[in-house]
């Protein structure tokens, strides 16, 4: 690929992004502007900005290359990225809404009316926020490499400025608009090209992508591992979802429960539309890209396969148009994902010491150092395998506490505190565990997808210390209830 069409192409999605985030910016006014767009983003506009922040590079590039490089039992990552809201919809959206909190950690101590358990859920949003953030900034440089030639760092480091950029000037606001776009813009970069790459492939009188038989097997195991890893993969991803900082803010943003009931079908649509076009990026590698697999670079194969199968001007332009669809990924879920953490960090900074919309700048700013800096030094893994770390440690805490919290009228404080640190620990000592050491055997299986036993363990902690602290439950726990679950258009006769 000319690598100065991939620079025009992240030059241009970098000032689009920047001259949205300042458009928004002139509706940015207030405290509720910069947290939840004053709650008055309507179902269509936040739906294609939910699927704007959630499609992030595990869904642009990471899908294609886990196909290319395992098979179709990969297909269990987007589908269970989609199923997932599914269960946020029947469970979580519209109790959620309904609470009136702007973060999980709001909702916690609104549910629990516990400071404890607030700054528990506290730490958990920046530590899925990290785990998150850190291969969004690698696959940025990832993507950077190999359109550019340029060193790694320079896609990671121009991702967070961005991404602080935006944050920092408009807040929730700007970033509504900013992902709004970048959706249609991801998919329409992955939708044209596909045209032309079935095109050429019919053309070439190839044989179909037929796989060795290995390529079919759950992970690529044939032992008693793949059951457990597809299920678990299931867990973390079917369950993740409702857990995750990024995408739980965004249904506060909805004017009322229905509003946040309608986006979610919306982003079903949406993701199942989406989710259609790197399968077939990853099964075109099987016959045009086999060498990424031997080394190691299968996430490169939807940016590279333009160069491969056309070549020439239009195989550039093609490839360039990818890139800017990657580019937007690495934006969007970063903006999220910033966001989310500024948010937590902002709220503990603003009591009594600076307002509270610069308190939400300085936790974006400090929000994003962390992972930049573990994105620069830490070796790079599969970005869709490390993005399921994430899943797995939101499915293990933040799924528990809000399932019961919304549903279970039993759940303490002392109950929650118990399940979050639990299922936390376990879930994050396990990734610590498979990034560092790389176990083998039944015990690196179970390290590697922890949530077929982390997220029990958040689960049977929550309810079994609950059961044990019944006196804690609190006093104003039935008003909560019937808050969370009498929708918005009910009116309530005063004479009774």
């Amino acid at each position: 690929m000319n690598p100065t069409y991939g620079i025009v192409a992240v030059v241009l999605v970098a000032v689009a992004t920047l001259t949205i985030g300042a458009f928004g910016l002139r509706f940015s006014r207030t405290t509720s502007d910069f947290y939840v767009a004053s709650r008055s983003v309507s179902p269509v506009w936040n739906s294609s900005a939910i699927g704007g922040e959630y499609l992030s590079a595990a869904s642009f590039l990471g899908v294609a290359g886990l196909v290319l490089a395992y098979g179709a039992e990969m297909l269990w990552y987007p589908i269970g990225w989609t199923t997932g809201y599914l269960l946020l919809l029947v469970f979580v959206a519209a109790p959620l809404r309904r609470s009136g909190a702007y973060t999980i950690p709001d909702f916690a101590q609104v549910r629990l009316q516990s400071v404890g358990v607030r700054r528990v859920a506290s730490l958990l949003v920046v530590a899925v926020s990290w785990l998150y953030l850190m291969p969004q900034f690698q696959g940025a440089g990832l993507t950077m490499r190999t359109v550019t030639g340029a060193p790694g760092w320079v896609g990671t480091v121009v991702v967070a400025v961005i991404v602080v950029v935006n944050v920092v000037s408009g807040g929730m606001r700007s970033i509504t608009f900013v992902q709004a776009f970048q959706y249609w813009l991801k998919l329409t970069a992955l939708l044209i090209p596909v045209f032309f790459l079935l095109h050429t492939w019919s053309d070439d009188g190839r044989p179909s992508p037929v796989a060795p038989t290995e390529w079919f097997q759950p992970f690529g195991q044939t032992d008693s591992t793949s059951l457990y890893l597809t299920y678990s993969v299931m867990v973390a991803t079917f369950l993740g979802t409702m857990g995750l900082p990024h995408v739980v803010v965004r249904f506060y943003t909805n004017p009322d429960g229905h509003a946040a009931r309608r986006t979610t079908l919306i982003v079903l649509a949406l993701l199942g539309t989406f989710y259609l076009l790197p399968t077939i990026y990853g099964v075109l590698g099987r016959v045009y890209a086999r060498d990424l697999l031997a080394s190691g670079r299968t996430d490169a194969v939807v940016l590279e396969l333009p160069a491969r199968m056309i070549g020439g001007t239009t195989g550039d332009v093609l490839a360039a148009l990818l890139t800017a669809g990657a580019f937007a990924a690495f934006l969007s879920t970063s903006s999220g994902l910033t966001m989310s953490v500024a948010g937590v960090i902002g709220q503990g900074l603003a009591p009594g010491r600076l307002t509270t919309i610069t308190a939400l700048r300085l936790g974006a700013i400090g929000g994003v150092m962390v992972p930049l800096v573990l994105a620069l030094s830490a070796e790079r893994i599969a970005v869709a395998s490390s993005v399921t770390f994430a899943f797995a440690l939101a499915a293990s805490t933040f799924c528990p506490l809000l399932v019961l919290g919304i549903w279970w009228r039993g759940l303490t404080a002392r109950g929650a505190i118990t399940g979050l640190i639990g299922g936390g620990l376990c879930a994050g000592a396990a990734t610590i565990l498979t990034i560092v050491w790389g176990p083998e055997g039944w015990f690196g299986v179970l390290m590697s997808q922890p949530a077929a036993w982390s997220v029990p363990v958040g689960f049977a902690l929550m309810v079994g210390v609950s059961l044990t602290t019944r006196s804690d439950i609190p006093s104003n726990v039935a008003r909560t209830m019937v808050r969370l679950h009498t929708p918005e258009r009910v009116t309530v006769d005063r004479r009774f």
